[in-house]
Protein backbone atom coordinates (compact mmCIF):
# COMPACT_ATOMS: atom_id res chain seq x y z
CA UNK A 1 0.00 0.00 0.00
CA UNK A 2 1.31 3.41 -0.83
CA UNK A 3 2.20 5.51 2.16
CA UNK A 4 1.44 9.17 1.79
CA UNK A 5 4.56 11.23 2.30
CA UNK A 6 4.44 14.96 2.75
CA UNK A 7 7.09 16.49 0.52
CA UNK A 8 8.91 19.48 1.94
CA UNK A 9 8.96 21.28 -1.40
CA UNK A 10 5.50 20.97 -2.94
CA UNK A 11 2.54 18.81 -2.05
CA UNK A 12 1.11 17.16 -5.12
CA UNK A 13 -2.65 17.57 -5.08
CA UNK A 14 -5.36 16.15 -7.22
CA UNK A 15 -7.07 18.12 -9.98
CA UNK A 16 -10.24 18.28 -7.92
CA UNK A 17 -8.64 19.09 -4.59
CA UNK A 18 -6.44 22.05 -5.37
CA UNK A 19 -4.54 24.08 -2.84
CA UNK A 20 -5.46 27.72 -2.56
CA UNK A 21 -2.72 30.25 -3.15
CA UNK A 22 -1.19 31.13 0.16
CA UNK A 23 -1.91 34.58 1.47
CA UNK A 24 1.71 35.67 1.20
CA UNK A 25 1.61 35.23 -2.57
CA UNK A 26 -1.55 37.31 -2.76
CA UNK A 27 -0.06 40.27 -0.90
CA UNK A 28 3.52 40.16 -2.20
CA UNK A 29 4.85 42.03 -5.21
CA UNK A 30 3.57 40.64 -8.50
CA UNK A 31 5.26 37.38 -9.37
CA UNK A 32 6.40 36.50 -12.89
CA UNK A 33 3.55 35.13 -14.99
CA UNK A 34 3.34 31.35 -15.06
CA UNK A 35 1.22 29.26 -17.39
CA UNK A 36 -2.29 28.78 -16.08
CA UNK A 37 -3.43 25.29 -15.22
CA UNK A 38 -6.01 23.84 -17.59
CA UNK A 39 -9.41 22.92 -16.20
CA UNK A 40 -9.49 19.46 -14.62
CA UNK A 41 -10.87 16.65 -16.73
CA UNK A 42 -13.09 15.59 -13.84
CA UNK A 43 -15.20 18.34 -12.26
CA UNK A 44 -14.82 18.80 -8.51
CA UNK A 45 -17.09 16.56 -6.52
CA UNK A 46 -18.71 17.00 -3.15
CA UNK A 47 -16.95 16.49 0.14
CA UNK A 48 -16.97 12.90 1.33
CA UNK A 49 -19.55 12.39 4.04
CA UNK A 50 -19.71 9.77 6.74
CA UNK A 51 -15.94 9.63 7.21
CA UNK A 52 -14.86 8.96 10.78
CA UNK A 53 -12.24 11.02 12.58
CA UNK A 54 -9.50 8.50 13.35
CA UNK A 55 -6.99 9.13 16.14
CA UNK A 56 -4.83 11.16 16.48
CA UNK A 57 -6.67 13.45 14.05
CA UNK A 58 -9.25 16.10 14.72
CA UNK A 59 -11.79 17.38 12.22
CA UNK A 60 -10.73 20.46 10.25
CA UNK A 61 -14.01 21.84 8.90
CA UNK A 62 -12.25 24.56 6.85
CA UNK A 63 -9.37 22.30 5.69
CA UNK A 64 -6.96 24.84 7.13
CA UNK A 65 -8.19 27.35 4.56
CA UNK A 66 -5.96 25.62 1.99
CA UNK A 67 -8.45 23.98 -0.40
CA UNK A 68 -10.69 25.64 -2.97
CA UNK A 69 -12.83 22.54 -3.51
CA UNK A 70 -15.26 20.94 -1.07
CA UNK A 71 -13.71 18.23 1.07
CA UNK A 72 -14.01 16.57 4.44
CA UNK A 73 -10.70 17.22 6.19
CA UNK A 74 -8.89 16.07 9.28
CA UNK A 75 -5.70 17.45 10.77
CA UNK A 76 -2.83 16.04 12.79
CA UNK A 77 0.85 16.79 13.23
CA UNK A 78 2.73 16.62 9.95
CA UNK A 79 4.87 13.73 11.19
CA UNK A 80 1.68 11.71 11.90
CA UNK A 81 0.01 12.18 8.51
CA UNK A 82 1.63 9.13 6.83
CA UNK A 83 0.48 6.74 9.57
CA UNK A 84 -2.92 8.44 9.66
CA UNK A 85 -3.29 7.97 5.89
CA UNK A 86 -2.44 4.29 6.33
CA UNK A 87 -5.13 4.03 9.03
CA UNK A 88 -7.71 5.62 6.70
CA UNK A 89 -6.65 3.28 3.89
CA UNK A 90 -7.14 0.28 6.21
CA UNK A 91 -10.52 1.63 7.37
CA UNK A 92 -11.71 2.23 3.81
CA UNK A 93 -10.67 -1.29 2.80
CA UNK A 94 -13.07 -2.66 5.44
CA UNK A 95 -15.80 -0.79 3.54
CA UNK A 96 -14.78 -2.45 0.24
CA UNK A 97 -12.84 0.55 -1.09
CA UNK A 98 -9.76 -0.47 -3.10
CA UNK A 99 -6.72 1.78 -3.46
CA UNK A 100 -6.54 1.95 -7.26
CA UNK A 101 -4.10 4.75 -8.07
CA UNK A 102 -2.27 7.70 -6.63
CA UNK A 103 1.07 9.26 -5.92
CA UNK A 104 3.04 10.36 -2.86
CA UNK A 105 0.28 12.65 -1.59
CA UNK A 106 -2.91 11.26 -3.11
CA UNK A 107 -4.74 7.95 -3.21
CA UNK A 108 -7.67 7.21 -5.48
CA UNK A 109 -10.09 4.61 -4.13
CA UNK A 110 -12.76 2.75 -6.11
CA UNK A 111 -15.69 0.62 -4.99
CA UNK A 112 -18.05 -1.41 -7.16
CA UNK A 113 -21.69 -0.35 -7.16
CA UNK A 114 -24.37 -3.00 -6.66
CA UNK A 115 -26.05 -2.11 -9.97
CA UNK A 116 -22.78 -1.87 -11.92
CA UNK A 117 -20.13 0.78 -12.31
CA UNK A 118 -17.91 2.22 -9.61
CA UNK A 119 -17.83 5.00 -7.07
CA UNK A 120 -14.63 6.97 -6.61
CA UNK A 121 -13.10 8.67 -3.61
CA UNK A 122 -9.83 10.49 -3.26
CA UNK A 123 -7.68 11.18 -0.23
CA UNK A 124 -5.08 13.91 -0.47
CA UNK A 125 -2.38 14.89 2.02
CA UNK A 126 -1.28 18.53 2.24
CA UNK A 127 0.04 21.25 4.51
CA UNK A 128 0.51 25.01 4.48
CA UNK A 129 3.56 25.50 2.27
CA UNK A 130 3.96 29.09 3.46
CA UNK A 131 5.10 27.74 6.84
CA UNK A 132 8.09 25.54 7.69
CA UNK A 133 7.45 21.81 7.24
CA UNK A 134 8.27 20.94 10.85
CA UNK A 135 7.20 17.67 12.48
CA UNK A 136 4.75 19.41 14.83
CA UNK A 137 3.24 21.64 12.10
CA UNK A 138 -0.34 20.84 11.11
CA UNK A 139 -0.82 18.47 8.22
CA UNK A 140 -4.14 17.61 6.63
CA UNK A 141 -5.96 14.79 4.88
CA UNK A 142 -8.81 15.79 2.60
CA UNK A 143 -11.48 13.43 1.27
CA UNK A 144 -13.71 14.13 -1.72
CA UNK A 145 -16.02 12.12 -3.93
CA UNK A 146 -15.04 11.71 -7.56
CA UNK A 147 -18.24 12.38 -9.52
CA UNK A 148 -19.61 9.97 -12.07
CA UNK A 149 -18.72 6.37 -12.75
CA UNK A 150 -14.96 6.03 -12.35
CA UNK A 151 -14.99 2.62 -14.05
CA UNK A 152 -16.21 4.08 -17.33
CA UNK A 153 -13.31 4.60 -19.67
CA UNK A 154 -13.15 7.88 -21.54
CA UNK A 155 -11.23 7.89 -24.81
CA UNK A 156 -7.94 9.78 -24.66
CA UNK A 157 -8.43 11.18 -28.18
CA UNK A 158 -12.00 10.87 -29.41
CA UNK A 159 -12.31 10.25 -33.14
CA UNK A 160 -13.30 13.35 -35.13
CA UNK A 161 -16.88 13.48 -36.37
CA UNK A 162 -17.23 11.65 -39.66
CA UNK A 163 -14.05 9.64 -39.14
CA UNK A 164 -10.80 10.03 -40.95
CA UNK A 165 -10.80 8.58 -44.46
CA UNK A 166 -7.50 7.85 -46.14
Amino acid sequence: MKTLLIAAIAAAVSPTLTMAQNRAQNTAAPAPQTPTQTAPAVPPGPAATGMPVLPPATEAADCGGLLRSPAFCVTAQLDQIGALADAYTAHLSTLNWLAADGDDNRVIFVRRRDGGGCDGLQMVAFYDESKPAEAAAPGYLGFAVIPGDVCTATPANPAPAGGAAQ
